[in-house]
């Protein structure tokens, strides 16, 4: 399609006519990044910098001191850094894995399948919305307590898999996903399994790496559960250690930069993710399930 000028409204190439929405996306793309560069830069800055003033936003002289202190700390407790690390992987990895299964099948069922009471179910899903995790702490504590699962990797991951938000999106997916393309694969033969893993699963995509990032950070920073659930040290996790560094230490003041160190640790994963997914993220928004 062509402007009455004679150029492309959207060209494949640079052209003078965008411009004006460089100057608009830059400066907020840069304003944007500022927090994410000071994350960075904090971490690497030596103590003397992290308590001068004015304070400086970009480092000068980096250091990796704040990280190599950040292993000592766990070191002198008994418990290596690697083994917080390694719970924090096992849990998040699995997690993730069960939240997007579950939720693509559940919404799959809500949207796709008939059966009794679909409707009730679903508008629980919308209500639980509306609930913020504190609010569910002592009746979950006490389900948990009663099925002995205190101590244990279960009690890090059984309570984040259901995300009411990603059911919602994943369902509103699948809902425009025409009837007429499920039918013709059963009058073929296909079972709900097939369909769903063949037909609904690629379609979905985009909506299913929403899900994982949701669920990524929710577990990956998660230190209620260690918290609550779990009074073996060994079984904690990278956010709950992180988050005790503080009292770790003795000293809030000389523990700053371990906590800068702590806080981009745990920050690149996030965004590591959701560069690589981001597409995705913003087909889930912007798309149908069927182009």
């Amino acid at each position: 399609m062509a402007s009455f000028s004679g150029t492309k409204i959207n060209p494949t190439r640079f052209n003078k006519s965008q411009l004006k929405f460089y100057l608009i996306l830059i400066p907020m793309a840069l304003f944007i990044a500022l927090p994410i560069l000071f994350i960075i830069s904090h971490a690497f800055k030596p103590e003397n910098e992290l308590f001068a003033y004015p304070p400086r936003f970009f480092v000068r002289v980096p250091t990796f001191q704040n990280f190599r202190d950040l292993v000592s700390i766990a070191a002198d407790s008994g418990i290596p850094f690697s083994r917080y690390l390694f719970n924090s992987i096992i849990v998040t990895f699995i997690g993730v894995f069960l939240s997007v299964m579950f939720t693509s099948m559940a919404a799959y069922a809500l949207s796709k399948l008939k059966f009794k009471g679909k409707k009730i179910l679903f508008e629980i899903n919308t209500i639980a919305l509306m609930f913020v995790p504190i609010a569910v702490t002592i009746p979950r504590y006490l389900v948990i307590a009663n099925t002995g699962l205190i101590d244990s990797y279960l009690v890090l991951i059984l309570p984040l898999i259901a995300m009411p938000v990603g059911l919602f999106l994943v369902k509103q997916f699948i809902d425009q996903t025409p009837d007429e393309l499920i039918e013709s694969a059963k009058i073929d033969g296909a079972s709900e399994m097939e369909i769903f893993l063949r037909i609904i699963v690629p379609i979905i995509a985009p909506a299913i790496a929403t899900v994982g990032i949701l669920s990524f950070a929710l577990l990956w920073n998660d230190t209620s559960g260690s918290s609550l659930y779990v009074n073996d040290e060994r079984m904690k996790t990278l956010a709950f250690y992180f988050s005790t560094l503080a009292s770790r230490t003795g000293n809030t003041v000389a523990g700053q930069g371990i906590m800068a160190a702590a806080s981009l640790i745990t920050f690149v994963p996030n965004i590591v993710i959701f560069i690589f997914l981001q597409s995705r993220v913003m087909n889930t928004m912007a798309h149908s399930g069927i182009k």
